[in-house]
Order: structure tokens, then C-alpha cells, then sequence
């Protein structure tokens, strides 16, 4: 039996990079267990296409264990053929079916951990599927009505109160029981994932200079700030809110286990500067454990062996790393 965590990987979109980065990682020196769900033939004409050999055990082998140390590669067939660079419709719902099943397998217990290299959203509203991205599908699949998607990187965590919406759908998002709410899993997860006993987070305005006293709008006054204040009767230690052009300066972020940005653009330009190539998507809230890569598909890069791996070893070994703390907790 191995005593490594084990990991489930999402391929992600079969015509990008995904392919091509589980590729890598499962030639690489780890410290868990891969399990990797994609077709085997799109995996091994990837491979041929790349010039590396085909690094997987596969899992309809007859001598095949789950407990074997090997990268597995479990098959989940595409109904299309899969043409680098170019994204296939008629592929969607058979991605979807393998993300059910290593959900599924993480849900059973019978993997630590899911790390999912990215999908292309516009293929499946194509498709006439409604998806709006890997957060708020897994919420959905797993009956979990509140997540929160945060990013790691450049030593900062982000999270966000509003993930995937238009800009002029944020402010009505933003309500105090949901923004009460998304505290509260960031504080739980900062403490029973990453350690942190006594979690500080930094909480953004929505609005320039923080609203401006209600002169610039006045979510601060109204939403904002008393849900801030009625979490702080707990002891905890949540502060703001902060205009988000200063909320980011380093003699402020000493002062921070996590920042709470309201929307997407508010708080990830900053984390991505800090940390793109590096940095890691996780979902909070979630019964199950979630990292993901952050960037998109790549499609220009797919098959050409030029891309970023850094990303992904980072979700996979944050993955393995939360595992550890979540067993030693």
C-alpha cells in the first residue's frame, strides 16, 4: 500500500495544454500518487506528438492495482477525435462525465485531493451546456451552496467574494448574509486546510477609496462594514474595509493571513503579478479538496512542448501539502 497522498487529475480540455502538462508531471520526481483521468489514445498521441514516451500505468490493465506507485492513467474515451488547438463541441459532456468521476473518487475517500487543468468555457456554451467554470459546477455537482475561490501565490492568498460575473451584476452580488457566509469558510479553511490558528484576513471595498465616506457609493456603509463588524464580535481577526489600490502595499499585507477582494479583477491582477506561472486556484467550502492551475488552455501552445509547468506542480504540491496538514489536524 502506498502511503503517498493521492491525487486526481483532471486533464481538462483535450485539444490544450492539459494534456501536455500531465504528460510532464507524471515523469517527475513526486511526493504523491497521480491519477490521471483522460482518453488513453488522445494521451498517447499526445505523447508521440511531444517525442516523450508514455510515462502511465493504465487503470483497465489486468494487472493493474490502485495501489500501485505508478502515474495511473484511468480512460475516459472522447467521443471525438482530439486535434491540438482545436476544441471539439461534440467532446463537452464526456469531459463533464470525467470530472463527475474523480469527484466521485474523491468523495469515496479513494483520493486526497482533485487538481484540474484547465476547460475551455466557451466550447461548452457552444455546446449548449451552461458552464461557467470548474468553482461553480463543483459547488453545484456537490450540493455545496457556498464556495469561495481563492488564490495562492507569490506569498498571498486572495480570495474573492464574487468569482465568474459581469462587472454591473457585482455590487447587487455582494449581500451580508453571502458576504457573512464567505468569511466564515475563509476563516474556517485557512485554519483546518493551511494551519493558520488564529486566520488575519484583509477585507476590500467594493468602491474607490472604500466608498469615500458614501460619496463614491455606499456598499462600504451598508453591507460592508457591518458584516465585518458583527464578525469581529467573534473574536476573529477581520478588518476593513480597504480602498483596494493601498489594501495591497507590503507594510499592509504583513498585517495579513488572506485578502477578501469583492470581485474577480479587484484582487487577482495583483496575484498574478506576484505569482503567474506559479500561482494555484483552490475552491473553499467544498467537501472535498480542490486545486487548480491559473491560466487558461493555452491552445497556440498545445502539442509544441513549449509551456508552463509551474502552475501545475504548484496546484499538485499544494494539493499534496494540504492533504498532509488536513491528516495532521
Amino acid at each position: 500500500m502506498t502511503t503517498k497522498p493521492r491525487i486526481a487529475i483532471s486533464a481538462g480540455e483535450p485539444a490544450g495544454i492539459g494534456p501536455d502538462l500531465c504528460l510532464w508531471l507524471a515523469r517527475q520526481s513526486l511526493s504523491c500518487q497521480l491519477v490521471i483521468a483522460a482518453d488513453s489514445l488522445m494521451m498517447r498521441q499526445r505523447a508521440m506528438q511531444l517525442g516523450c514516451p508514455y510515462p502511465f500505468i493504465d487503470a483497465h490493465r489486468p494487472d493493474f492495482s490502485w495501489d500501485d506507485p505508478r502515474p495511473i492513467l484511468w480512460h475516459h474515451p472522447l467521443p471525438a477525435p482530439t486535434r491540438p488547438g482545436h476544441p471539439d463541441t461534440r467532446n463537452s459532456r464526456a469531459l463533464l462525465n470525467t470530472l463527475d468521476s474523480l469527484v466521485d473518487l474523491c468523495s469515496q475517500k479513494k483520493a486526497d485531493a482533485l487538481v484540474t487543468a484547465p476547460l475551455q468555457k466557451s466550447v461548452f456554451q457552444e455546446a449548449g451546456i451552461p458552464f461557467t467554470g470548474h468553482t461553480e459546477y463543483l459547488a453545484a455537482r456537490l450540493s455545496t451552496p457556498e464556495v469561495v475561490m481563492m488564490l495562492v501565490g507569490g506569498n498571498l492568498r486572495v480570495a474573492l467574494a464574487t468569482t465568474h460575473l459581469p462587472l454591473r451584476e457585482v455590487p447587487d452580488a455582494i449581500q451580508p448574509d453571502r458576504l457573512r457566509r464567505t468569511l466564515e469558510i475563509l476563516h474556517h479553511d485557512l485554519i483546518h486546510h493551511f494551519g493558520v490558528p488564529s486566520p488575519r484576513i484583509l477585507v476590500a471595498g467594493l468602491n474607490p477609496h472604500a466608498g469615500e465616506r458614501g460619496h463614491l457609493g455606499r456598499e462600504e456603509i451598508e453591507v460592508i462594514t457591518p458584516v465585518i463588524e458583527k464578525i469581529r464580535r467573534k473574536q476573529w481577526l477581520v478588518s476593513g474595509p480597504y480602498p483596494a489600490d493601498t489594501l495591497f502595499l507590503p507594510e499592509r499585507l504583513k498585517q495579513a493571513d488572506a485578502i477578501l477582494a469583492m470581485y474577480h479583477d479587484q484582487g487577482l491582477p495583483v496575484l498574478k503579478h506576484a505569482s503567474f506561472g506559479q500561482g494555484v486556484n483552490i475552491t473553499l467550502g467544498l467537501p472535498i479538496l480542490r486545486t487548480s492551475v491559473d491560466h487558461g488552455t493555452a491552445l497556440d501552445r498545445t502539442g509544441t512542448g513549449h509551456m508552463e509547468t509551474g502552475s501545475m506542480l504548484a496546484a499538485v504540491n499544494l494539493a499534496c501539502e494540504l492533504t498532509l496538514t488536513r491528516q495532521r489536524s
